[in-house]
């Protein structure tokens, strides 16, 4: 079952790649992932993670997003900003809104909760309904969020790389190469859901939404003004979540162990020169900082280890990316610039 969006020259002009993965569309995503058993690899820890921290109450969550179809669109726009602003939004739903979204939702699956009729009645339980899925974000996607971006981060200069040496096509036959081809002027979609029709753009182009979650199959939406399709950061190439759960924010930045790794001053010049430069490849990164390409790729192996840069491959290129612990390190490291040199870069 095939999904074919048709494109124009205006529509190919007018195709944009997304600042990062959106919050609640992550959510969507995850919500079905979760009751899956398919790439045991990269999503079982996480998995026996968030079954173990769900609260009772999630199940509310889970009725009203199928593993398969629709889900309540109000509930999980997949629209851009913080969780916090989200949410605000969705409790912001006019009645109205709510009624006919629920209306649409319940002619489109094929069973409903049996609490589905008090939405369009009682506001206290729509409010209810989205504090339940707002613990359920703080659960399954919230801890895990600096990971995603900084995988977002990475994947997204592979990305601009694409677009910049091969155009807006050569980015649409990278997205995801199993599942969605460039065949132009079609871009075919292969759909979970085993949906198939013909979508023509008309000039209005396509937004190009990251996600972590969905590693298989990309979703789509054409009700918006501008039609969207997700694609899978870095596709089944990028690690999972090497970090316990509790990582937060700021424990990123905190200094770990392997650390002890860069106390030398080309390593340290290394890491300088990629965040300086995010997505160089080994071998510019050799020409900036004055060693043989081997020597660039052992210190660059050295600080992904330690979790300070992050790569992603296009083709034959390996790009180098900082993540925000090395971004934090290389910030702390540099606060005074007028005191003794900081360790980090002595010899």
């Amino acid at each position: 079952m095939t999904l074919r969006i048709h494109f124009t020259a205006d529509d190919l002009a007018r195709t944009r790649l997304a600042e990062g993965p959106r919050p609640l569309l992550e959510l969507d995503v995850a919500l079905r992932v979760l009751r899956e058993s398919a790439h045991r690899a990269r999503f079982d820890a996480w998995r026996r993670e968030s079954f173990a921290r769900l609260a009772p109450r999630a199940r509310l969550a889970f009725e009203a997003v199928p593993v398969r179809g629709w889900s309540l669109e109000f509930l999980l726009p997949a629209e851009p900003g913080s969780a916090r602003e989200l949410w605000e939004r969705v409790r912001a739903t006019p009645a109205p809104q709510v009624r006919e979204q629920v209306d649409e939702w319940a002619g489109r699956v094929r069973r409903i909760p049996p609490w589905t009729g008090r939405l369009a009645e009682d506001p206290l339980f729509v409010r209810e309904l989205v504090d339940v899925f707002e613990d359920t974000y703080e659960q399954l996607v919230a801890p895990y969020w600096p990971r995603i971006e900084q995988l977002a981060d990475t994947d997204r200069t592979m990305r601009m790389r694409q677009l910049t040496e091969g155009g807006v096509e050569r980015l649409l036959q990278g997205l995801n190469p199993r599942r969605v081809r460039w065949n132009p002027p079609v871009l075919e979609l292969t759909m979970a859901s085993g949906h198939e029709g013909d979508l023509y753009l008309e000039g209005r182009g396509l937004l190009l939404i990251p996600t972590l979650f969905g590693s298989a199959f990309p979703l789509f939406d054409d009700t918006g003004p501008q039609p969207w399709i997700t694609f899978p950061i870095g596709h089944d190439r990028t690690p999972w979540f090497p970090l316990p759960a509790t990582v937060t924010a700021s424990a990123l930045t905190t200094t770990p162990r392997s650390l002890a790794a860069l106390l030398g001053r080309t390593r340290a010049t290394v890491l300088c020169a990629i965040a300086e430069h995010p997505g160089l490849t080994t071998s510019q990164l050799a020409s900036r900082t004055g060693i043989s390409p081997a020597s660039a790729s052992e210190h660059a192996t050295v600080l992904r280890s330690a979790g300070l840069v992050s790569t992603a491959r296009d083709r034959n290129a390996v790009l180098h990316t900082p993540t925000t612990a090395g971004i934090g390190l290389l910030n702390a490291s540099t606060a005074d610039t007028t005191g003794p040199e900081p360790a980090i870069l002595r010899a």
